[in-house]
């Protein structure tokens, strides 16, 4: 799940607006684990669908859209990493945020609990498709733009399922519903006659022919190649692999080469999103490419994670802060959010770059090229991204079933909306050919390596 990870600040987009001080953030939970006393009572999120109901002792986090709640199954304090530290907005409102320097959600305050939060009623198989589909019609980005028309999805899938139905005519009645949907962020897990089913949409063209070419249906032997070209083609043999096979870099002659294929993960023994091995990596590398004619930054076969790590590698790339783009939860009512990529403290190489990417390019693969496409030394090379911007928001079901959607709307600099659409290339290459889909992305590289030695615009 991408990572909502954001420099969030409500406030005039330009970035070379003055800078005011902003109110301090408090946690919402003091060391001795009780609950921040101004926060007692019933807030409401703009967007996202969340309802959390705080007490001395804790928080109830409740799913909700339209007249329907319900208590959310997780049992953690706080499943989603949002409610971390607060801030007062004025009367009745506040922002949660799982920390100051990420995303920060807009909450109002309810004078109680709404009565449907704590209803005995049963969430029976009718129920939870409606629940589904007025989720999906609530906050899915750009619906009308992408030609889904939900309420006529909800229609067709309610005709599939009775308050007795199956688990069986449940998972045909959702299946329906999310039919046709090409994002990767969208997902739905369940049991089904004591057998574990998922459903996840928007594996990308490429990755869809490699599945169908190889005998296993997998990728195991095309990632294979995918490294040996790298390493053995592109780099000569001179090349690393480091970051817990996150990353591979090397010198090509007088142009320097980065390939990150997942935003994190970068040591077994480290949070996922701990920056500090990356750190490392990064030291060295640039260390490696300075007098560079240019750098290759390939994140063609990048998976996504962390919006902050692809933030933190887009730091090293530039001299200034650039507004990246901006964001805001479908139906939010609430300031957009901008992000901005900021000088990395360590070593920078800021002279020619050249960003590859592909249609497997997703998530914060894809945050991480709207990052860089900002920056003025940066050209995009390659295909078009898959256009899955959005962080993944779950929606834990009733039932014991996991659903999930994209919930957020991305604005690029100028305004234009990203969500679904991708990122279309400076320069246009084939990375992975379909007549080589093994050997494409070496040969591709070598071609760039080439074209920018010969003046590449």
């Amino acid at each position: 799940m991408k990572r909502l990870s954001l420099i969030a600040v409500a406030a005039a987009l330009s970035i070379t607006a003055p800078a005011f001080a902003e109110s301090p953030f408090w946690p919402v939970k003091a060391k001795g684990g009780a609950v921040a006393p101004e926060l007692n009572g019933v807030w409401k999120s703009r967007g996202y669908g969340w309802i959390v109901q705080f007490g001395p002792e804790g928080a109830q986090l409740f799913q909700t859209v339209g007249e329907a709640c319900y208590p959310d199954p997780r049992r953690e304090f706080d499943p989603d990493g949002i409610m971390t530290g607060w801030r007062a907005e004025g009367q009745g409102t506040i922002t949660l945020t799982g920390d100051p320097d990420a995303a920060r959600y807009l909450f109002d305050r309810l004078p109680n609990l709404p009565n449907a939060c704590i209803s005995a009623a049963g969430w029976t198989p009718d129920r939870i498709v409606a629940f589904a589909a007025d989720t999906f019609a609530a906050f899915y980005p750009r619906s009308a733009e992408r030609g889904l028309d939900w309420q006529a999805r909800k229609t067709a899938a309610l005709a599939q399922v009775s308050p007795n139905a199956s688990e069986a005519q449940l998972w045909t009645a959702l299946s329906g519903l999310l039919a046709g949907l090409d994002d990767p962020h969208v997902e739905l897990h369940g049991m089904v006659g004591g057998e574990r089913r998922d459903l996840e949409p928007g594996l990308s063209p490429t990755l869809s022919r490699v599945h169908a070419a190889d005998p296993q249906g997998d990728e195991k032997a095309w990632l294979q190649a995918y490294r040996e070209g790298i390493l053995t083609g592109i780099l000569k043999g001179r090349g690393r692999q480091a970051a817990n096979n996150r990353i591979f870099w090397g010198r090509v002659d007088d142009i320097g080469y980065l390939n990150v294929v997942t935003m994190g993960a970068f040591a077994k023994n480290a949070a996922p999103d701990d920056p500090r091995p990356l750190d490392a990596v990064l030291d060295e590398a640039m260390a490696a490419f300075v007098g560079a004619k240019a750098v290759i930054v390939d994140v063609s076969n990048n998976r996504g994670g962390y919006d902050g790590i692809s933030r933190r590698i887009a730091g090293r790339f530039t001299d200034q802060p650039r507004l990246a783009y901006s964001k805001v939860g479908v139906g939010a009512k609430a300031p957009l959010q901008p992000v901005k990529v900021e000088p990395a403290p360590g070593a920078r190489f800021t002279g020619p770059v050249y960003v590859v990417t592909s249609d497997i390019t997703v998530s914060a693969g894809e945050t991480f090229t709207l990052m860089m496409k900002a920056l003025p030394n940066v050209k995009l090379a390659g295909g078009i991204t898959h256009g899955a911007f959005s962080d993944q928001l779950p929606k834990p079901l009733p039932n014991g079933w996991a659903l999930a959607l994209p919930a957020e709307l991305y604005k690029a600099p100028n305004g234009d909306d990203v969500e679904g659409q991708g990122l279309k290339p400076d320069l246009p290459l084939t990375i992975f050919p379909e007549n080589d889909l093994s050997g494409g992305h070496a040969k591709a590289i070598e071609a760039l390596i080439q074209k920018i030695r010969a003046g590449a615009n």
